[in-house]
């Protein structure tokens, strides 16, 4: 089976609905920000503040070619991994990428005031979340089949991408 990737903006449930269509797939769960901290033997936060996210970015790249090549996986991109064309081609090759949405609002409620989110870092971190989301928003609708996860469950979210990677 092709892969089902999952991107979208932090918040969005991609994890929570990755481990949730691999459970009931049978598919092997990738988290693509995991295998960076496991590679690189630190948090994300810490990758950004001592090697910054150009680096970040490169090594992202790296993993996604990685996973991509392979079958039969649910893949969760960290949020900007759909910036780069090569990315979204990658995966694209031997995947069908679903791009988890939310509002403003439900992605400053999901994230809270998680210390693991750098880009979120600091102060006014809705400003921050609505700056992000206007810059990221045009890459997330060319990125592939939009779903909405405002107001629904994780398990809501895996039942209409099961039910549309299964036709």
């Amino acid at each position: 089976m092709k892969n089902i990737v999952l991107t979208g903006f932090m918040g969005t449930g991609k994890t929570a609905v990755g481990k949730e269509v691999s459970r009931r797939l049978s598919m092997r769960f990738v988290d693509i920000d995991l295998e960076i901290e496991k590679a690189e033997a630190m948090p994300v936060r810490d990758i950004f503040a001592k090697k910054g996210e150009a680096y970040f970015r490169e090594v992202e790249a790296e993993m996604i070619r990685k996973y991509s090549a392979e079958k039969n996986l649910v893949i969760a991109t960290g949020g900007g991994a759909v910036l780069r064309e090569m990315n979204l081609a990658a995966l694209r090759e031997n995947g069908m990428i679903f791009c988890l949405t939310a509002c403003p609002e439900t992605i400053h409620d999901r994230t809270g005031r998680n210390d693991d989110r750098p880009l979120l870092a600091g102060d006014d971190r809705m400003r921050k979340i609505i700056e992000l989301l206007n810059t990221r928003s045009p890459f997330y609708a060319q990125a592939g089949i939009l779903i909405d996860t405002d107001d629904k469950s994780p398990l809501q979210v895996a039942d209409e991408i099961i039910g549309i990677a299964s036709r």
